[in-house]
């Protein structure tokens, strides 16, 4: 049976949305961590981004060796926030296309709930155009698979209510999560670098000048689209806690006060008990 909803925190939430806007050009993808409640419902409150060995622009794969760090990742989380959690489900990115899964989404899922009945998937639709208002719209989408019936093995889609839940604050692991990114865009175009010059057994030397300007192109856009945002970002919480910690200064200057008249008060009812 399918779970009965979803609940995904508001900072897994924008890490799964960043990743999704980082590029255009390809899909990404990444491992949802929380756990399930005793009414099938679906919590994810942390958020791990894998890094792509093969960049496609229509699908994504997700390596064995992923999953098993991701586990790990996610029993180190369940002990720091002392609650459990496991890889619950993944999400992906459709860049230019509807946020509806395709066969080979569908199918992928129906081999992640044959280990866990309760694995879920997401779907990011970005940089697609709505064509009445000709701006770019954002679309996300929760499902799983279940069996169509008959005799052959095909799965069909079915949506899972899905529930943003919203938070005062950013946790530390999707905090950490948003400064891995950079470095995850960094290692891939590295990857795909090095992989492109051990493919030329022979390369002049206007091909070495081209193939370097493209990968330092690719970090500069890197740094243009997440780096620089990032440390506005960052920047703007800097402040909004020295505003919070000079509010809280106020406050427990307030407190200190009205304690001290307080003890004035028992210290004089004291001195007239005394007295009498």
């Amino acid at each position: 049976m399918p779970v009965a909803h979803v609940e995904l925190e508001s900072d897994a939430y924008l890490v799964c949305l960043t990743h999704a806007l980082s590029t255009e050009r390809e899909e990404v993808m990444g491992l949802l961590i929380g756990e399930v409640d005793e009414k099938t419902v679906v919590h994810i409150s942390a958020v791990i981004m894998l890094r792509r060995s093969d960049k496609q622009p229509d699908r994504v794969e997700i390596s064995p060796e992923q999953l098993s760090d991701a586990s790990t990742k996610a029993e180190w989380l369940a002990n720091r926030l002392e609650r459990p959690m496991r890889v619950i489900g993944w999400y992906h990115s459709h860049p230019h296309i509807t946020v509806w899964p395709s066969h080979v989404d569908v199918r992928t899922q129906a081999m992640y709930q044959m280990m866990d009945e309760n694995f879920v998937g997401l779907i990011f639709s970005v940089f697609n155009e709505d064509k009445n208002t000709k701006n770019n719209r954002i679309q996300v989408t929760c499902f799983q698979a279940v069996y169509s019936g008959g005799y052959g093995t095909e799965h069909e889609k079915y949506e899972v209510p899905l529930r943003i839940v919203p938070k005062n604050s950013i946790g530390r692991a999707s905090l950490e999560a948003l400064v891995e990114l950079p470095a995850i865009l960094k290692q891939e175009e590295e990857d795909a670098y090095e992989t492109a010059a051990a493919s030329v057994t022979h390369e002049d030397l206007i091909t070495h000048i081209h193939n370097s300007s493209v990968f330092t192109k690719s970090l500069c856009h890197v740094m243009e689209v997440l780096s620089g945002p990032l440390i506005n970002t960052l920047e703007n919480r800097l402040e909004i806690n020295r505003v919070r910690c000079q509010q809280l200064e106020k406050h427990k200057e307030v407190l200190l006060k009205k304690l001290e008249e307080m003890k004035c008060n028992v210290h004089g009812d004291c001195m007239s008990s005394n007295r009498q």
